[in-house]
């Protein structure tokens, strides 16, 4: 049971799912659309801005997508023997508005993810195990945690009603110019103060225990975001509203929304490395020279350039991620240097060695998924049994003992290592990777608006990394692409949208 970003975000988004119909409000006269956008990344960020793009602007404007690896971006996948396997984000809530919109609107299916007992193991035996049972599950909490765990519920929930105003924005079609902006918008001065203090901070201050931190909180970070209880609160709270169940994954794999969303937006893909963007002068076909960016990029052995009228960068602007210069812009465009988190990912196909956790008999260990506390030496994150992204009633039944167990950890896991998890094993594939920021409050998210016409998603992932996040920030850039283009400034940053919006119910 991977329970990871793309899920964890679930509950905290979930909510407003009448709300997310498309908006209609403009200018009465809009300004004839670009002829052309380009959009630089095709993971969930890029491929849901074009299609917003598409229906914002209409079926004239070409719009061009790069990528230089696979569509999906981080929404990747690892073969295993002839079958595909999450490597990432690999669940999603349902009631996760964005990512439920696409697949329906796409044709694609959703799959049950698959369930499990997970347990929290400290380096030494498991401080906490899930049962089967509903009501000993719940004894086992109140007994180690008294009523902690009902007042985390209470305090995730306080933000939900919050968050759930976002759903509201943008199907009134509002935008943000920054993140900040967007969190205020939601939550006010208190959403502002989750991204300047740290998880721990926040909740000690509530009152919970270094028991319940060290125990049920920080895990829960470990797993979806490689780090402990030093990151700030907001996406502590977002991995923290994991606990739900009917969680799903789309068949074939998550990443094929992205291809869906590329071809419904009538994108055209372009396989190559941007490598700079520069504002220019070009004379269009009507003779008047206007202004443009010149997008040089990289495809085989081949270096060419394109005329833009808008571009979104929709890839991290991290030297190691998305090397992009821009020339000549007065003043200079910021330099990101913000960090991302190391993340290895490996699938082992094998029979796990339960006596390291539990000194249960081996026919007795019913753990489908390993948390490990942040006091932990392990070394590892997590360990969980997955399911392949084509079967539908979860993992295969295991064969003398195999499945197909995921771990995340910091460095890639030696033969030692792996052999120290497994009694035995047949395959063991990994992946390691850039995978979210490293996130350190106070925490300073990136500008959205770069230049006059070029724009920045990925600033969001500073606030929460995970793919309703990223559907969230290409709905916002659409929109505020859109609103600039016609100079319609009474839909950016509006103060007191809810009490405005409110009214109109």
């Amino acid at each position: 049971m991977q329970r990871d970003a793309a899920a964890m975000v679930g509950s905290l988004l979930g909510l407003g799912l009448l709300l997310c119909g498309l908006g209609s409000l403009a200018s009465a006269e809009p300004r004839a659309p670009p002829d052309r956008i380009a959009i630089v990344g095709a993971g969930i960020g890029g491929t849901s801005s074009a299609y917003y793009l598409r229906k914002k602007f209409g079926k004239d404007v070409k719009i061009d997508v790069f990528e230089r690896e696979e569509v999906g971006g981080r929404l990747a996948t690892l073969e295993v023997q002839g079958d595909d396997y999450e490597a990432g984000g690999s669940v999603i809530h349902p009631l996760n508005l964005h990512m439920k919109r696409f697949v329906k609107e796409l044709g694609l299916s959703s799959v049950p993810a698959s369930g499990g007992l997970v347990g929290v193991y400290n380096g030494k035996a498991l401080v906490f195990e899930e049962s089967s049972w509903f009501i000993i599950n719940m004894l086992k909490l109140v007994w180690r945690y008294g009523f902690q765990p009902l007042r985390m519920h209470m305090w995730v929930e306080d933000l939900l009603d919050k968050f759930m105003r976002i759903y509201r924005y943008q199907s009134h079609d509002y935008a943000f110019s920054s993140v900040e902006k967007l969190m205020h918008a939601i939550g006010g001065d208190d959403y502002l103060r989750l991204l300047n203090q740290t998880l721990r901070e926040n909740l000690e201050k509530a009152g919970f225990s270094e028991t319940f931190l060290n125990e049920m909180i920080a895990p829960v970070m470990k797993v979806n975001f490689g780090q402990g209880t030093e990151i700030n609160a907001f996406v502590g709270a977002v991995s923290i509203s994991a606990a739900d169940s009917n969680l799903w994954s789309v068949e074939g794999g998550n990443k094929v929304v992205c291809s869906g969303l590329l071809q419904a937006s009538s994108s055209n893909l372009i396989t190559g490395a941007v490598v700079s963007i520069e504002e220019t002068t070009w004379a269009k076909q009507a003779g008047n020279p206007a202004k443009v960016y010149e997008v040089v990029y990289k495809t085989g052995s081949e270096t060419r350039s394109d005329f833009y009228d808008i571009v979104l960068v929709a890839a991290p602007l991290n030297r190691k991620m998305s090397n992009i210069t821009f020339r000549n812009f007065d003043p200079p465009i910021e330099e990101f240097n913000d960090p991302y988190q190391h993340l290895v990912t490996t699938l082992i196909k094998g029979e796990v060695n339960s006596t390291l956790f539990s000194s249960r008999p081996k026919g007795q260990f019913g753990l489908s998924a390993i948390l490990v506390t942040e006091d932990s030496d392990m070394f590892i994150n997590s360990l969980s049994v997955v399911a392949s992204v084509r079967e539908k009633e979860g993992p295969a039944p295991a064969v003398d003992g195999r499945h197909v167990w995921k771990t995340f950890s910091k460095d890639i896991l030696t033969k030692e290592q792996i052999s120290k998890l497994f009694l035995s094993y047949d395959y063991a594939v990994r992946k390691p990777w850039l995978s979210y920021p490293y996130y350190e409050p106070p925490q300073k998210c990136p500008s959205i608006i770069l230049h006059d016409r070029l724009y920045y998603l990925n600033g969001i992932e500073f606030a929460a990394s995970c793919m309703e996040m990223s559907a969230i920030a290409g709905y916002n850039a659409a929109l505020l692409a859109y609103h600039r283009w016609n100079g319609n400034e009474h839909m950016i940053d509006q103060d007191d949208l809810y009490e405005k919006l409110k009214t109109e119910l």
